[in-house]
This record gives C-alpha cells, structure tokens and sequence, in this order.
C-alpha cells in the first residue's frame, strides 16, 4: 500500500485518514493540519517524510508563473526543503489544468456565461490560468493583489497590469527577509487601522462583481449584500461551505477540485497520489499523465446552485429625453426651466444633445418562471428626437457607441436601442457592426407588441366576437403592408382575423405578399388594394406601417365607429389631432409588457414592472442568454417577431397596458369607446330607415 501524506497549513480539525484504491493500487491518504504554524509543519514534515511515498503540502503558497515572472516562494521552498528524498508538491501542475477546465467547461456547459461578465480576483497570481481563460470572453478582469498584499486601495485592472505588478513586486513580496518584514507590518496597529478602511473599497468592487475567483477563506468578510446572485469560482466545496455561500445568497459556485470517496480533496492531494503510484516526481509528470488520470477518473468542474438554480445575465437599454419637457422634469435642469425663459431652455436641449451617455438607472429583481434572471441599465443619452433628427446618424452613432463601451465596462451582454436611437440612419445596422457587444432595436417585440394590444383592445371594446379558436370575427386592414413591419403585421394578423386587407402602392409585391400569406396559413382570407381608402369604412382594425411620415395615411373621419387602429409606424402615421377628432375610435401606439418577477427601475412613465416592449425584447434575449444582434435594419423578420413572442411567453411575459398618443389606456377609455361607437352606430342605423 501507498501512503501520501497532506501537510496543511490550515487547522487541525478538519485531519482525516483513510483507505482509498486509486489507478488501480491500494491508497492510504493522511492529512495532518497545522494551524498555520510553519516550524510545526516542518517537525511533521520530518517526522511522516520516511513512512510516505509521496507528500503534499496544502494552503500554501503556489510557486506562480504570471507571464515570463517564475515566482518561488520561500516558505514553500522552506517546506519543500525538508523532505529532499520524496516528491513532495503543491498541485500546481493539476491545478493549473483544472482551473482552466473550469472556465472552459462552464462556458461551453452554459453557453456565454461569462460574455463580458465584472471579475474580481482575491489573488491574481494564484488564479492567473482562470484569468487568462476568462480575457477569452472578458476585458472586466480586477485583481485585489495591492489590497491583499500592501493594503493599497487600487485594483489591478488587466492581465497586462497584473504581470507588471508581479515583475515590480515579486523582489519584494518573494523574498525571505521581506517576507518576514511583511509579516511583521501587518501586525502593527496602525496597519490594522488602515487595513480596515481599505477593506471598505474592496468590499465595494465585490458587490458590483459578477464572478468572484476566490478560496473559500477568502470571502468570510464579506455579507449577503454583497454576495447576492454572484458565482464564485474556488475549490473544495463541502456541505459546509455550501451552506455558508447558501446563507449569503450566492447564485453559483464553480467547483475546480477533485473528488475521492464523497468528498473534495486537495488537488495537492491528488498529484502526489498520481507521482506515488506512476513513480514519478511532479517535475517528471507530462500533459498525458493528467488526461489519462483526469479521464480515467471521470474528473470535471462542478457546477453548483446552492439555492437551487438561478443564473442571472446582464442587459443594458438606451434611452433619451422624449422632449425639452421632459428634461425640465431633470434635476437641476427643473430649476434653470422654473427660472429662465423658453430661449434658454432651447440651449440647454441643444447643449444637452452632446452630453456624454450616463446610467439612469439601475434594473433588477426580473426573473423568468424557469429561474433565469437578469439585470440591467438604463443609459442616457442627451439628445431629444427634435435633435436627433437636427444631426447626421454619424452625430447619433457615436453617442450610441459611447454608451455601449459604457455598456460593457458595466457586464452587459447585449444592448438595447429605444426610441429614436433605433431609426436614425440605417436603424441599427452601423451601430451593431461597430459596437463591443450585441444590439437589437427591439422592433420585433414591438411589433409583436402592437398587434397583441391591438387585439387585446378589440375584446375589450366588445365590437367584434372571438370565436373559440382565438380568432376575431371581422376585417383587418394593413396600410403599408408591403413594408418591413407591414408585412409582419399582415401575416400575424392572417392568423388573428378572419378577413385581411393589403393595402400598399405596390401591385407586383402585394401580390406576391398575398401569395406567400395564403400559403403560410391556409384558409385566410386576403384582400390587396393599391390604397386604403376603398375599404376604410369597413374596417374594425386597422394598422399603419408605412413609412411616410409627414404625409397623411389615411382619413380617420371616414373610419367606422369602434375601430381599433393601431399606429406601428416610428414616426407615427397618425398624429394627435387626428386622434382627437375620433373619441369614438381607439388608436394604439403601443402594447407595454408586463415584466416578471419583483422589477426594481426607475421612472419610465409607465406603471411600475411594465416596460416598453422594445425594452422588453432586449431583457427576453438576456433572459435567454441570446446574446447575438437580433432585430437590426428596417426589414423586420417575420421569423423573428414570432420567435420573440414565444420566448416572451416562456419567461413570462404578459400584456400589461396599452398606450395611446396621451398615454396608458384606462378601463374609462375603453368604455368611454365602446359607448360612443355604439351611439354613432345606432344614429347611423336610425338615419338611413325609411320615413
């Protein structure tokens, strides 16, 4: 039999000693902590060296390779100085592979988890194979090495910084006499002192950290504020640490170490069990000696939830000020308004167009019935639609550019564009091609949006029966129909309504479009025409798309009484003193989404937990962990709008309100459309009797 013995320089409680087979040789496994005394692991050192055939020495330090730095440290060598007859290692060949593994395994295993994901380091040269695998999918690397080491507030914020760090410090920090100087000021009182207010600053980088590498030990200071919906990457997680991780909140933890007989072992542990039974001394093992006992063994990464499972991904959102009012709702701009006549507020929006993008707030508390959440932010940029539309897209993009490097320096993995952001110039397309991280415009959603309110409105209002099958009993007409969105709209409506109308000035494609319709959905009914006024009067609802804005679409006089229209157009095909010369009629700008889970944002002028569906598409992808350029361009995709209705359903998203030019419809307005188109219709009915 085989005796490998485990020099901890943690505490003696947690010695064990047992019988194991490994690679087909009888095993015996001691461990024997120290307490952190290193003249006591010498004297056990010199004592167990000549009953083993291999020793490892546990919680200390590694002899690090970051860069071309070979770091060897003196206790280690202090340590491995004593027993010059036997293998004697740290696990820092094994190790190195597993860490990697790690990150590799949990990528591929989850699929872009950690796209862009803030990291923090307790120790970069500790984790310096799991930093260079994660600059793979991240630049949001930090590294505590000042504070850990000098008790310096600053975080190294590169690979490329933390190996000038090594290289300045390592004539220092792996030195015996400095070592022992070290030790002796961190003893001190006023060390301690300070030390205290630096920790503030750390705890602080952690708590905006989305994955924390760390050991165990390392994170007992911080709390559940802290540690709430992070994943840490360590090693050696017992029940025990995984109950403590479960009480601070923590989402997921990535486990690199080995497992023998139920319990995780040091990977100390395992390559001197791997030298003693290949007669090889750690310096001697190769690549193929580890694949071959990694693979044999059944060896992987463990993915933990310790509150069962939760995976939380990031999004962020753009938004602007809708007018010069709404910047005199803005804090200080509220006071200059108040005080300043109208020509100075006409500077301030100018000026305010060139402001550099900024956070408006932060969103969180989303989660999906499945366990997935998200979080998020909403980023500003200046300019209101009057000067979005005064510049060239080039003014525009570099502003959106501007606040998706804000985007990703936050951990977003995909941004969104709301509002007039997402039609200036080719409507996403350059932005997309430029930006560090995904884009959508959040058009299909929206589209999907409006058609649903639209319908939603109809059964309210009550005009038009639905018959079982979901489907209303009346005349749909699309007016713009051959457009990107139009097209969209038709076809989802063919499934919504028994009857369509196509109209749009374009005969070969409305052809064309009908044809592709009645194929796609067999037993609709499409009608095309060259415009919309033949068939306006019969309408129960109608949807706008075009893109001619400025011009007048349609005769809303004309429309009949009860009418849900509903307006998709950016910008809007109807405007608001169309809108009011009909209260008989209900005129949709929008279908505002319901949000799942307890919604933490800001103001957005919308009921708190409903967002504006374009928003709600870019969180639906985040929720998903779709991290790619969705909806981009004018040529929405019909694929596409019934892919993200779906996937808004799966993670519960709901219809929530309904807008109109004047906002959020009430149950009032409802009734208040329902009475009168009833009236109008009835005076109608009465006026064309016979005398």
């Amino acid at each position: 039999m085989k005796t490998v013995v485990s020099v901890s320089q943690g505490s003696a409680e947690y010695d064990y000693d047992l019988e194991t087979e490994f690679l087909g040789q009888p095993f015996r496994i001691i461990r024997i902590g120290t307490d952190g005394d290193l003249s006591r692991a010498e004297a056990v050192l010199e004592s167990v060296h000549s009953q083993a055939d291999a020793i490892g020495l546990s919680m200390v330090h590694d002899h690090y390779e970051v860069g071309r730095e070979q770091l060897e440290h003196p206790d280690t060598a202090r340590l491995e100085a004593c027993v010059p007859d036997k293998p004697v290692t740290t696990g820092a060949g094994l190790r190195g592979i597993l860490q990697e593994w790690a990150v590799r395994h949990t990528q591929s295993e989850l699929g872009h988890f950690f796209d862009n994901a803030r990291v923090v380091f307790m120790n970069g040269q500790a984790g310096y194979r799991i930093a260079k695998a994660l600059s793979e999918h991240t630049e949001n690397l930090f590294f505590a090495d000042p504070y850990t080491d000098f008790g310096v507030p600053r975080l190294l914020t590169s690979l490329k910084q933390l190996e000038t760090y090594t290289s300045l410090t390592a004539p220092i920090m792996f030195h015996p006499l400095a070592v022992k100087s070290i030790e002796t000021v961190l003893r001190t009182p006023l060390y301690r002192l300070g030390e205290r207010l630096v920790k503030g600053s750390l705890h602080h980088a952690v708590s905006e950290a989305h994955v924390i590498v760390a050991a165990i030990g390392e994170l007992e200071h911080f709390t559940q504020k802290e540690l709430d919906g992070k994943t840490v990457i360590t090693s050696r997680v017992t029940e025990t640490s995984l109950d403590w991780m479960r009480s601070r909140r923590v989402a997921m933890v990535v486990d690199y170490s080995p497992w023998l007989e139920g319990r995780p072992v040091g990977v100390n542990v395992m390559e001197a069990m791997i030298s003693a039974a290949l007669s090889r001394t750690p310096e001697q093992l190769g690549p193929d000696d580890y694949l071959d006992v990694i693979q044999s063994l059944g060896i992987e990464p463990r993915i933990l939830y310790p509150n069962g499972y939760r995976r939380v991904n990031r999004f962020a959102f753009v938004i602007h000020p809708l007018s010069q009012q709404y910047l005199t709702k803005t804090p200080p701009l509220d006071w200059i308004a108040n005080v300043s006549p109208p020509m100075v507020m006409n500077l301030v929006e100018k000026a305010v167009a060139y402001t550099p993008p900024f956070i408006y707030s932060k969103v969180s508390g989303i989660r999906s019935p499945d366990g997935d959440e998200v979080e998020g932010w909403l980023i500003t940029v200046g300019g209101t639609p009057k000067e979005i539309m005064a510049h060239g897209p080039e003014f525009t993009y570099a502003r959106l550019l501007q606040a998706a490097k804000l985007a990703k320096k936050l951990g977003a993995q995909i941004m969104g564009l709301g509002a007039f952001t997402k039609v200036v110039g080719d409507a996403g397309i350059t932005v997309a091609k430029r930006a560090p991280l995904p884009i959508t415009t959040g058009n299909s959603y929206s589209a999907s949006g409006a058609l649903w309110a639209a319908h939603d409105a109809m059964k309210k209002i009550g005009r038009v029966s639905i018959g079982p099958s979901g489907k209303a009993a009346g005349k749909a007409m699309v007016v713009g129909a051959t457009g990107a969105i139009g097209s969209v709209c038709a076809r989802l409506l063919a499934k919504a309504v028994d009857e369509v109308y196509l109209a749009a000035p374009e005969p070969a494609k409305l052809l064309a479009l009908k044809e592709s319709i009645e194929q796609e959905t067999p037993g609709a009914i499409v009608h095309v025409a060259g415009s919309a006024e033949r068939d306006l009067a019969h309408m129960d609802m109608i949807v706008t798309a075009t893109s001619g804005a400025g011009k007048r679409i349609l005769d809303i006089m004309k429309v009949k009484p009860g009418c849900v229209i509903t307006d998709v157009a950016r910008p809007l095909d109807i405007p608001a003193e169309d809108v009011a010369k009909r209260p008989d009629v209900l005129v949709i700008e929008s279908g505002e989404i319901q949000l799942p889970g307890e919604v933490r944002m800001k103001d957005i002028g919308l009921p708190k937990g409903i967002a504006y569906a374009c928003l709600a598409e870019t969180i639906v992808l985040a929720l998903e962990a779709r991290f790619e350029n969705f909806t981009l361009g004018r040529n929405i995709e019909w694929e596409k709008v019934r892919e993200i209705y779906k996937l808004g359903l799966k993670h519960g998203m709901k219809l929530a309100a309904i807008s109109g030019v004047n906002g959020v419809f009430t149950e009032e307005d409802f009734e208040r459309v329902r009475v009168l188109a009833a009236s109008k219709q009835d005076q109608a009915e009465g006026s064309s009797m016979p005398a």
